[in-house]
């Protein structure tokens, strides 16, 4: 449908939005239940889509799944029965943790994808989603993520509220809670900047031991070494060598129904930005153990240039720790501004080099 008229019909929605949270009635956990299949072993038309090089399933199409199914059970915990059309627009606010129980993931075996709403505060809510994959006649347990997305009016422009849940069992009263504590550790977290806090005692050693692991001791005594000469431990990698840089043009095809780009397409180029990074550092195969912390900060317009910058910022053993850093450039104001950052957590099959920062920052 053309945009611009769906964005004006939109408008006649604002009518239905509720005034305040009370007006609304509550919901259980059990409403907004949803089970998905994806049918790759039943279907194999639909594989190609799914393939990755190593015969295994692309995990940036993952991503872009759990963003969809995670809008999808927002709907349904804030659906109103007489409404054909929800006045609401949801978009995800933050991915807060997706951890890997399995390594591969099987292009030729169905999918299922269950989920609920876990926590609801008065225009936010916190999506809890499993994906399990089928072996043997069971489903085993692939993945465990959370979300968080936030509802707004039907132009996506100011908060609107949502339905109220209220928990109906003491196991049901724990993940509520947890989804409250979730929450102020992100309040806490948003404060505990170091561009607004110092590091801690502990921080603060560990950049001095890789400092002093860095000088050049080889000049003669200790005055003469200077903070300017440094040196690569043995078997290490200077921070500023190992990163990648990506573009992205914002193409319609990639657009939500407001006109903006869609935040699992952005989770996907992120994280293949990001494994190909892992992957030339490493010198081979890395694997997604769990992605960290995913903030979207403001929304992608369709026709910006998305700039990708993936950086190995820790590694350990055989792990390695990717920072993508997404911002947009507008080429009529010539602005970068970020979009998002993104933590990726891989493993490797051999075991991967140091990375030692060189600068303070």
């Amino acid at each position: 449908r053309d945009h611009v008229q769906a964005m004006q019909e939109r408008k006649a929605l604002h009518t239905l939005l509720a005034k305040q949270q009370e007006d609304l009635p509550p919901r259980r956990m059990k409403d907004s239940y949803l089970e998905v299949i994806l049918p790759l072993g039943s279907q194999p038309e639909i594989r190609e889509k799914y393939l990755n090089v190593h015969n295994s399933v692309r995990f940036g199409r993952i991503l872009e799944d759990l963003d969809s199914l995670g809008v999808l059970i927002c709907y349904t915990h804030t659906k109103q029965e007489m409404q054909p059309r929800s006045p609401l627009s949801i978009v995800t606010a933050l991915v807060d943790k997706i951890n890997l129980c399995k390594k591969i993931i099987y292009p030729d075996c169905d999918i299922k994808f269950t989920g609920n709403v876990s926590w609801v505060g008065r225009t936010s809510m916190e999506v809890k989603m499993h994906m399990l994959q089928l072996h043997g006649g069971d489903y085993s347990p692939v993945l465990d993520a959370t979300f968080v997305m936030v509802a707004r009016d039907p132009e996506n422009k100011r908060p609107a509220f949502v339905n109220p849940l209220v928990p109906e069992s003491p196991e049901e009263e724990e993940i509520f809670k947890q989804g409250e504590l979730n929450k102020l550790k992100r309040i806490d977290f948003s404060t505990a900047s170091l561009l607004k806090m110092a590091p801690t005692a502990e921080e603060r050693n560990i950049v001095h031991d890789i400092f002093l692991n860095t000088l050049d001791t080889r000049q003669e005594g200790e005055r003469t070494v200077s903070f300017r000469s440094r040196k690569l431990p043995p078997n290490s990698v200077w921070m500023e060598d190992a990163k990648l840089k990506g573009l992205q043009i914002c193409h319609p095809q990639e657009r939500n129904i407001f006109n903006r780009i869609f935040g699992g397409f952005l989770m996907r180029k992120a994280f293949e930005l990001g494994w190909a990074t892992a992957c030339s550092y490493g010198s081979s195969r890395p694997f997604i153990v769990s992605v960290d912390d995913i903030m979207f900060q403001r929304p992608v317009e369709v026709g910006s240039l998305l700039l990708l910058s993936a950086q190995v910022c820790y590694t350990e053993k055989n792990y390695i720790q990717v920072r993508v850093h997404s911002e947009v450039y507008d080429a009529d104001t010539r602005e970068h501004q970020t979009t998002n950052i993104f933590h990726f957590t891989f493993i490797s099959e051999n075991e991967v080099p140091r990375v030692v920062p060189k600068t303070y920052g």
